[in-house]
C-alpha cells in the first residue's frame, strides 16, 4: 500500500503548529493531532523519566529546644518490632479480593515469607512477604491506600 503524498513545505502553516503545542502546554496533554485537506499534523512532547519535582517550601529557623519537641510532636508513635516497609510504589490491599479475610491482623503470628499483604503496580500483584516470623504488632495502612516506596506498612514483633 502506497503511503499519500507528501504536501509541499510551504502548505505547512507554522502558526498552526505553533498554536498546537501552546495548546499542549495549555492543557497538559502529551500529543495533539489535526487533519484537514489530506494534510495531517501532530504535536508531541517527549516525555523523560524523570519526574519533576516541586521545590521544597522554607523552613522558618527556629531553635534546637523548640525543634526537638516539635519533631517529636510530630512523629507519630509507633510500636517496637521491625518494620515492613514498601518496596515499591503502588496501591496496598490488606486481602486477597474485597470481602475476603485480611492476611493478616494485628496479633497474628506470621511465619518467615507468609503474605502481610499485597501492593498492585502496574496491574500487577505484588505479594509482600514476612521477613522473619513474629506477631503483628501494628498495621500502619489502610485497604486500598496508595503506599510510596520505602512507606512503612507493618510492625513485627
Amino acid at each position: 500500500m502506497a503511503s499519500p503524498p507528501k504536501p509541499p513545505a510551504e502548505a505547512i502553516d507554522v502558526r498552526l503548529v505553533r498554536k498546537l503545542a501552546d495548546i499542549l502546554t495549555d492543557t497538559g496533554l502529551s500529543e495533539i493531532e489535526v487533519e484537514k485537506d489530506g494534510l495531517k499534523i501532530k504535536v508531541a512532547k517527549t516525555l523523560t523519566g524523570a519526574l519533576q519535582v516541586a521545590a521544597p517550601a522554607p523552613i522558618a529557623y527556629a531553635p534546637a529546644p523548640v525543634a526537638a519537641v516539635a519533631a517529636a510532636a510530630e512523629a507519630p508513635t509507633r510500636a517496637a518490632g521491625d518494620v515492613v516497609n514498601s518496596p515499591m510504589v503502588g496501591t496496598c490491599y490488606l486481602q486477597a479480593q474485597p470481602g475476603a479475610d485480611p492476611f493478616v491482623k494485628v496479633g497474628d503470628t506470621v511465619a518467615s515469607g507468609q503474605t502481610l499483604l499485597i501492593i498492585e503496580a502496574m496491574k500487577t500483584m505484588n505479594p509482600i512477604p514476612a521477613p522473619r516470623a513474629g506477631k503483628i504488632v501494628e498495621i500502619l495502612v489502610s485497604d486500598s491506600q496508595p503506599v510510596e516506596f520505602g512507606e512503612p506498612l507493618v510492625v513485627i514483633e
